[in-house]
């Protein structure tokens, strides 16, 4: 490929401030350079922190997010930051999980992309919310995501 599709990449390789909101947060693409191919691309945050919107108690999930990149990637720094960026941002689980869903969508216009949202427990009851685009692509390989349902001390 002779074309440098990095080169207007602006967080990738130096200092990067972590952002105050999700609504400040960059999120950086690239061109797929495998776009002819339908392919997954898994990123899993299994340490995802927002806060609770009433309380301002942080609250903790394990996300998994899975997309058949169209011609766009998600540079992953980026979005690496932005998922950081919720740490200080409060919003319920759903609208948390949703809003990264929607953003990601709107961004990268993928194929099609899920996402699970392993919440762990608030006031005795753990909340998952699952999201996805439509039905899974034929013929590629999406492997489940892996997340035991929560069991405590079970």
């Amino acid at each position: 490929m002779s074309e440098n599709i990095y080169k207007d990449l602006k967080q990738l390789g130096g200092a990067a401030q972590i952002p105050q909101t999700p609504e400040e947060a960059l999120l950086e693409r690239v061109a797929n350079p495998q776009a002819d191919v339908q392919y997954n691309v898994r990123f899993t945050a299994p340490e995802f922190t927002s806060l609770c919107p009433m309380t301002g108690q942080p609250d903790f999930a394990h996300l998994v997010i899975d997309y058949v990149p169209g011609q766009w990637l998600v540079e992953s720094k980026s979005l690496k930051l932005y998922l950081t960026s919720f740490r200080n941002h409060g919003a319920f689980h759903e609208d948390c999980t949703i809003s990264i869903a929607r953003r990601l969508v709107g961004f990268l216009e993928p194929e099609w992309l899920r996402i699970g949202g392993y919440w762990y427990p608030r006031g005795g009851i753990p909340i998952d919310v699952f999201w996805q685009t439509g039905a899974m692509p034929e013929g590629v390989w999406i492997p489940d995501q892996g997340v035991p349902p929560y069991r405590g001390r079970g």
